[in-house]
């Protein structure tokens, strides 16, 4: 069963960034039926939210308003009107308040983000109920809004486009937050609120510079030409090339790949790493055999996907033939072995297709492929 199953968890601000991917995952990972309330509903429809809530996440504000007294209206009066039905209901709604970095400094928005934490301590003073504020730095993830608060947002929109992004200072630090971890952490708070007023905890915190930001987005959008992967599997770059590729446009969720042809077949690279090798595939015509060389220090792993084919081997030193039967209908991985001549034909009628994953990017101006027959 699912953390919140039967639960509601209200959502203020639903329709943002954060709230639009914290109601998301919320539904997607606890089970919990989600309450929204966005720009333009009523007070009205806030009370009967709150009042059918099991534990509340209020988002809801501006940081860019078009007029400053937004900062009151949104920030400020909002938050005064949520804690004035919790405290007159009664009830024992757990609430989590989403403030910002920028409650530390003296400009507007950040001195609206104050008076409302203050608002929301006041609640916890007054009523004991379970409250918990976070104060976010920068955050980043899908869904956010480019030329608008994030500069995340704006160099993956910009970069993914080729168009220019603006740097005064390369050497700017910014602290960062992946939205998929902050949603892990509310849902952690969620079920771990005791009364009275507390501080959230952030799991993750990336720091970086403004210049490097720039240069890893820059790369994101070069491996699609150099075919060199980042390393995307874990932490900041792991998050950061999951929001440049959802900043796509639908045109280039598409990229073409160079092919290398012959009367054997054809050869395709598809991917390369920096320190794990590279990723190919090709084809061969019945009857036909590719291969027929050796490597003195290169490794490669082969799975036949379509057709029937034979590996032989003959050992430098010895000369002795191993011959392997591989196919469509046994997934098997194949080796070639350093010392060994090694090639593969097509024994089927029809084209043969194969995967290759090679140790290392092949560099033309030192192979370590030297033809011979076996």
């Amino acid at each position: 069963m699912k953390k919140f199953e039967a639960q509601k968890i209200l959502v203020t601000g639903a329709n943002g960034f954060i709230g639009r991917n914290l109601a998301q995952w919320l539904r997607d990972e606890t089970g919990a039926e989600i309450l929204e309330f966005v720009r333009g509903d009523s007070l009205d429809a806030l009370e009967n939210m709150v009042l059918s809530a099991s534990k509340i996440v209020h988002l809801a504000g501006v940081n860019r308003p078009r007029d400053l007294d937004d900062f009151n209206t949104d920030n400020i009066e909002l938050t005064r009107k949520l804690c004035s039905i919790l405290c007159d209901s009664g009830l024992h709604i757990p609430l989590i308040f989403i403030s910002s970095s920028q409650a530390e400094l003296s400009n507007p928005y950040g001195i609206s983000k104050l008076t409302a934490e203050n608002l929301v301590g006041e609640l916890a003073d007054k009523t004991h109920l379970p409250v918990t504020i976070f104060r976010l730095p920068g955050i980043f993830g899908k869904w956010s809004k480019p030329n608008y608060n994030s500069v995340v947002a704006t160099f993956c929109f910009n970069i993914a486009r080729n168009y220019d992004v603006e740097i005064h200072d390369r050497n700017v630090n910014i602290d960062l937050c992946f939205i998929d971890d902050l949603n892990k952490d509310i849902a952690a708070s969620l079920d771990n609120q005791t009364p009275g007023l507390s501080w959230g905890r952030l799991s993750k915190v990336y720091s970086t510079t403004i210049g490097d930001l720039a240069d890893q987005i820059y790369a994101f959008k070069s491996s699609r030409v150099n075919l060199i992967s980042e390393r995307v599997g874990t932490d900041f770059v792991r998050a950061l090339y999951s929001t440049y590729v959802s900043f796509l446009p639908v045109e280039e969720f598409v990229y073409d790949l160079p092919i290398n042809g012959d009367e054997r077949g054809i050869f395709v690279e598809m991917l390369k790493t920096p320190d794990c090798g590279q990723f190919s595939f090709f084809t061969i015509r019945p009857g036909v055999t590719r291969g027929s060389h050796y490597h003195h220090t290169k490794t490669e792993k082969f799975i036949v996907v379509k057709g029937f084919a034979i590996m032989r081997y003959r050992d430098l030193v010895t000369q002795e033939i191993v011959e392997i039967k591989v196919s469509e209908e046994k997934p098997q991985i194949v080796d070639s072995i350093p010392g060994w001549v090694h090639d593969i034909t097509n024994v089927g009628d029809s084209e043969l297709i194969a995967m290759l994953w090679a140790n290392e990017i092949y560099d033309p101006e030192s192979p370590d492929t030297i033809g011979q027959l076996v």
